[in-house]
């Protein structure tokens, strides 16, 4: 069976465990702590670190670069959801950087104001370890210090996505693609405390969001989708 392994919390996992669920497919699900990546270290034969991977019998798949989506492509191919159209590509590549740059710089620093609430206690160490090394000393009091400022501007990068969905239900058009769950799962990262709602003032993003929650495509035809 095919197994995500990942930490809950994280955007990109969040991500992945979205477009499985869409899938239908049947998947497990490995939480490791976010200090010990060991066996993310061992199942790809130390050629990676990051989080989420995917082991699918004898592969694993796992990001190649910062701006890679291969195990989102890897799942499209396998089960044939049609998140990326070739007539698409250079459109979603340039959404997608957006979302993973722009709109999750807000979204993970607003979480993790509430990282003690998130975090279990016993992985709470290398987490601030892991967060001061990379953006400084007390980083995350200063964020809790600039929180309305912070959600102030999450509210304006977010402004392009709640006006894209004035044509159709989705980012792109009648259906999904990838960059619809991209940035479900970025903004499921900023939701994970239970602390934050998506802004009231971008209510087609909230109706998008509350739909890409509960899409499913169909079994007996990868062209059919289910709400």
């Amino acid at each position: 069976m095919l197994e995500l392994i990942q930490f809950p919390w994280s955007p990109y996992c969040i991500v992945q465990r979205r477009i499985l669920e869409y899938s239908g497919a049947r998947f497990e699900i490995t939480n490791i702590p976010n200090g010990d990546r060991a066996l993310v270290w061992r199942l790809t034969r130390r050629r990676y670190y990051g989080v989420p991977i995917i082991q699918d019998g004898a592969q694993v798949v796992f990001e190649t670069d910062h701006d890679s989506q291969v195990i989102g492509k890897y799942l499209d191919d396998k089960f044939g959801l049609g998140l990326f159209p070739r007539e698409l590509e250079g459109v979603q590549s340039i959404l997608w950087r957006n979302i993973e740059n722009e709109v999750e710089e807000m979204g993970f620093k607003l979480n993790d104001i509430y990282w003690q609430e998130v975090v279990p206690a016993p992985d709470r160490l290398l987490f601030l370890r892991h967060k001061e090394r990379k953006f400084g000393r007390g980083c995350l009091e200063k964020w809790r210090q600039e929180q309305k400022a912070l959600l102030a501007e999450l509210v304006r990068r977010l402004l392009p996505y709640d006006e894209m969905l004035v044509g159709g239900p989705f980012l792109l058009g009648e259906r999904p693609r990838f960059v619809d769950f991209d940035l479900w799962g970025i903004l499921g990262n900023f939701l994970y405390s239970g602390h934050y709602k998506l802004p009231g003032v971008h209510r087609r993003l909230m109706r998008w969001h509350e739909r890409m929650g509960k899409i499913k495509i169909e079994k007996s035809s990868r062209e059919k989708l289910r709400t």
